[in-house]
């Protein structure tokens, strides 16, 4: 398959993606993958299962390096740093790039201890005092604070899946991320609570750079700024979303957007 062209390149893009080559031992799951991801925008990967694009989105901040026998080959540079060298810090760049799973994951303590996990481990606060005011700002954030003020000391995993899953974004805002990366995160979660985060989503890029994995077309074409099209560990296409989903340049793109395939 023809490599696909960056499109839309933007003059200081967060993340530059070169050539990436990525295999589980000896199976290669994705193939001189080349993307910027703009900063303070939302970008959508979609593609049918098993297509490579939650293995993207995981080279991101390395999250497939807790998977024995994985390799990166090729370059991701984020902010000209590559944060596949030797000497790159995987701990800061986990605090600089976030992840939202796809099924809420809080965990078995209260919403406050949740969202304080992060500062405190990483030394971030030097008072309760201020401890409390990061975990207020990061509910608020999260568009939750007047829902659960009054309840900061229940057990995260008595709320529902649509709240339980903002506390979980709330645990990434609080050590300040620059990117927050979202992995299916809206599948388990009904309409309501979907569209939920989805507003949430809009309201965050203006202050992180968003990417999202999603089989839902819809919500991309609702959510994304630029949107990319996976296929067999490919990126087949990627551009501005409206001009993806109106006038794609691939065959492949069209036949996938229209049903035919996939």
């Amino acid at each position: 398959m023809e490599s696909c062209k960056i499109e839309c390149v933007t003059k200081n893009p967060v993340f530059s993606v070169r050539d990436l080559d990525f295999f589980y031992g000896e199976k290669k799951a994705l193939s001189k993958i080349n993307i910027d991801i703009s900063a303070r925008q939302v970008t959508a990967l979609i593609g049918p299962s098993g297509c490579g694009k939650s293995t993207f989105l995981r080279c991101l901040n390395r999250m497939n390096d807790t998977i024995h026998g994985t390799r990166v080959e090729g370059q991701i540079l984020l902010e000209d740093q590559n944060i596949y060298a030797l000497d790159f810090n995987v701990a800061e760049l986990r605090k600089r790039v976030g992840m939202v799973f796809q099924k809420p994951n809080p965990f078995p303590q209260s919403v406050y201890d949740n969202v304080a996990f992060g500062p405190r481990v990483l030394g971030l606060v030097e008072s309760k005092t201020q401890l409390d005011e990061i975990v207020e700002k990061s509910l608020r954030d999260a568009v939750l604070w007047d829902e659960i003020k009054a309840d900061l000391k229940e057990n995260a995993l008595g709320f529902s899946l649509g709240q339980q899953q903002r506390i979980c974004i709330a645990r990434v805002l609080a050590v300040k991320p620059e990117v927050i990366l979202f992995d299916e995160s809206t599948s388990a979660l009904d309409p309501i609570a979907t569209g939920g985060i989805e507003d949430l989503i809009a309201e965050l890029k203006k202050q992180y750079t968003i990417v999202i994995v999603t089989h839902n077309m819809q919500q991309a074409g609702r959510v994304a700024d630029f949107t990319g099209l996976f296929w067999l560990g490919e990126l087949v296409e990627f551009g501005a979303t409206e001009r993806l989903f109106t006038r794609p340049q691939k065959e492949l793109t069209e036949a996938y957007l229209t049903g035919k395939m996939g």
